[in-house]
């Protein structure tokens, strides 16, 4: 149990760094540039750098997560359907959580 908590919230914090950066591909589909790809881009940078932090600090990366699932929530509220902000909120919420219960039932331990 305790190598599936630690590797479960890696994997999906990778897995929704990958599910981010698939919607910067629509700059292919209008005028590409290299800035608006990049600009696009942003949402993943962060995703990756709050995984960085989760990797070594489960504390505050799980915090980092959730909160990213907030300002999210924040950030558009009113603007889309129910559903958008359970796929895009619903995966940095349970990454946050795993990293958080992993800490808490197993502290000081950092590897599987």
């Amino acid at each position: 149990m305790d190598s599936f908590l630690y590797w479960t919230p890696r994997i999906l914090g990778i897995l929704l760094a990958v599910f981010i950066s698939i919607f910067a591909l629509d700059v292919f589909g209008e005028d590409f540039s290299l800035l608006a790809l990049l600009m696009h881009l942003i949402p993943t940078a962060v995703i990756v750098v709050v995984l960085i932090i989760a990797w070594r600090w489960e504390l505050a990366g799980g915090l980092l997560f959730l909160l990213l699932g907030v300002f999210y929530i924040w950030w558009t509220y009113g603007r889309f359907p129910l559903l958008n902000y359970v796929l895009m909120v619903g995966p940095c919420w349970l990454t946050g959580g795993l990293f958080l219960l992993h800490r808490f039932l197993w502290p000081g331990k950092t590897a599987a």
